[in-house]
C-alpha cells in the first residue's frame, strides 16, 4: 500500500499550513487514549496527594491544554470547541486517560484529542513523580474520530470509514491493550 501524501508540506517540501478556507463547516469528533503506568503504592497514595487529587486536576490540565492545540502545534488550526471532556481513573496498574473533543469546523479535531489525554498524562506524572520517577506514559493513541472528508475510524475495529461507506482496514493486527505489569 502507498503511504498517503503529507499534507502538511508545500511543492518544494516546505512545511505550510493546509489552507482550508474552502472546505465545509461540518460535525466532527475525535476520542484518545494515554496511559500512565506506575507501582501501586504510588496509585493508594492517589487520594492522598498533598498537591490535590491527580486525577481531576489532570482532567482540568486536559481540557484547558485541547483549547490551547493551535499555540503548541505550529500547523495546527485554531477551531472553536463544542466539547472537551477528560476522564481519568485508576486501573491496575496505573491510570487511564479518555479525551474526547468535538467541534462544527471544516477540519478535525484529532490533534486537540491528542493533546488533551498527552497533557493529563504528564499532569499525573507531575503531581506523582514525587513517589516514583520510574513512572512511565505510554500509549497515546486516536480511538476514534468522526467526520471530514477521510471519513470515520475506528481503531479498536481496525477500520477507516471513507465518506463513500467502504470500510479499508488500517492494521493487520488486533488493538494493543495497556500493558499491566508489575514493578
Amino acid at each position: 500500500m502507498t503511504p498517503k501524501k503529507l499534507s502538511h508540506y508545500d511543492r518544494a517540501g516546505r512545511a505550510r499550513m493546509v489552507d482550508i478556507s474552502a472546505k465545509g463547516v461540518t460535525a466532527r469528533t475525535a476520542e484518545a487514549r494515554a496511559f500512565v503506568a506506575m507501582k501501586p503504592a504510588v496509585l493508594r497514595a492517589l487520594p492522598q496527594n498533598p498537591k490535590g487529587n491527580p486525577l481531576e486536576v489532570a482532567r482540568f490540565a486536559g481540557i484547558s491544554a485541547a483549547k490551547r492545540t493551535p499555540e503548541l502545534i505550529p500547523m495546527c488550526h485554531s477551531i472553536p470547541l463544542s466539547f472537551v471532556d477528560v476522564e481519568a481513573s485508576v486501573c491496575e496498574n496505573g491510570v487511564a486517560i479518555t479525551s474526547r473533543v468535538s467541534t462544527q469546523a471544516p477540519t478535525g479535531v484529532e490533534m486537540e484529542a491528542l493533546v488533551a489525554a498527552s497533557v493529563a498524562a504528564l499532569t499525573v506524572y507531575d503531581m506523582c513523580k514525587a513517589a516514583d520517577k520510574g513512572i512511565e506514559i505510554r500509549e497515546v493513541v486516536l480511538q476514534k474520530k468522526t467526520g471530514g472528508k477521510s471519513g470515520d475510524y475506528d481503531r479498536a475495529a481496525g477500520v477507516q470509514t471513507t465518506v463513500t461507506g467502504r470500510s479499508r482496514s488500517k492494521r493487520n493486527s488486533a488493538t494493543p491493550k495497556a500493558v499491566k505489569r508489575s514493578r
